[in-house]
């Protein structure tokens, strides 16, 4: 499979790099406001008691942070660097394991019956720190990457821009959630569920309409597109999933680890795309099919978990 990979991504896509998805500012604001509800959804899950445990025990905390962080960054420029896909492909790749975890994380492992409150923990450690890891680790490790760097220098990023974006669009409707959620529960316990499902239809609304009104930009790149997404995924999970076994973990806390690496918020990565380079054919791309392929996986992997559950019940 990488070796099929390696042949396709050695062929010329001059168009793909040049390739703009483009978003009306309408369509521009509406990407943040979808994000920023996704987030204020999240928040209004998190109580600050489910973290007591995880301060008398943060082993699991510090190895899923630096399995986040660390560890899947670096295993993605390995990837990028063996493949040598075009360079929007790889600072996209880059893009989206700069990311924190996806709001979905939290959802999945309960249903796998993993750790939630450590994965809540997670996602919220990754999602405030990502105002600070999202633009360094992009910048660090695309500008050790022999194709990626030309391309980040010629969009000149500015880190502190990507900073205000991210603390825009993440820690204030963050904060928001959480104050709710502490002070006025009776008001977030029926806003949690349709506030999940409301934001989660809209983004995927959003990044069908784009999609579908910047076709001719993927055209003839989708089987590359999916093949490297489906491989970069896959080490995601792995990541995480190696991480949590090295470290001992529990079974739950494997659990939780390996989708809260595996689960990455493509939103942020499209809206970062969007914002800062132009729409970049390749980066875009690679953000919206990550977006729709790992709940695939994830799903699958929880559907799996679950099955051998029953199975060892039975027993």
């Amino acid at each position: 499979m990488l070796g099929l990979l390696a042949a396709l991504s050695l062929a010329p896509t001059p168009d793909l790099d040049a390739a703009r998805l483009s978003f009306h500012t309408g369509g521009l604001v509406t990407l943040n406001l979808v994000l920023a509800l996704v987030m204020f959804g999240i928040a209004l899950d998190l109580r600050v008691a489910d973290f007591r445990k995880l301060l008398l025990a943060p082993r699991p905390a510090i190895v899923g942070v630096v399995a986040q962080v660390v560890l899947l960054p670096a295993v993605t420029f390995a990837l990028a660097l063996a493949l040598r896909p075009p360079p929007s492909v790889a600072l996209g790749m880059l893009l989206v394991a700069a990311c924190p975890g996806g709001p979905m994380s939290n959802f999945m492992t309960h249903l796998a019956r993993g750790n939630t409150e450590l994965s809540v923990a997670l996602t919220t450690a990754t999602t405030g720190a990502a105002v600070l890891t999202t633009p360094l680790n992009l910048a660090f490790w695309a500008g050790l990457h022999p194709d990626a760097a030309p391309l980040l220098r010629s969009v000149a990023l500015d880190p502190a821009d990507m900073l205000k974006t991210i603390g825009v669009v993440i820690i204030i409707p963050l904060t928001l959630g959480m104050l709710i959620a502490g002070y006025l529960p009776r008001l977030a316990a029926p806003l949690r569920k349709p506030l999940r499902i409301l934001s989660i239809v809209v983004f995927a609304v959003m990044l069908v309409v784009a999609l579908r009104s910047n076709f001719s930009a993927a055209d003839g790149h989708l089987l590359l597109i999916l093949g490297i997404v489906v491989v970069h995924n896959a080490l995601a999970f792995a990541t995480g999933y190696l991480a949590a076994t090295l470290a001992r973990l529990s079974p739950r806390d494997r659990r939780a680890i390996t989708i809260e690496v595996g689960i990455q918020n493509a939103g942020l990565a499209l809206l970062i795309t969007v914002d800062f380079f132009s729409g970049l054919g390749g980066m875009a791309l690679i953000a919206a099919c990550w977006g729709v392929w790992h709940l695939v996986v994830g799903f699958a992997l929880v559907g799996s978990w679950r099955l051998r559950d029953r199975v060892a019940a039975r027993a």
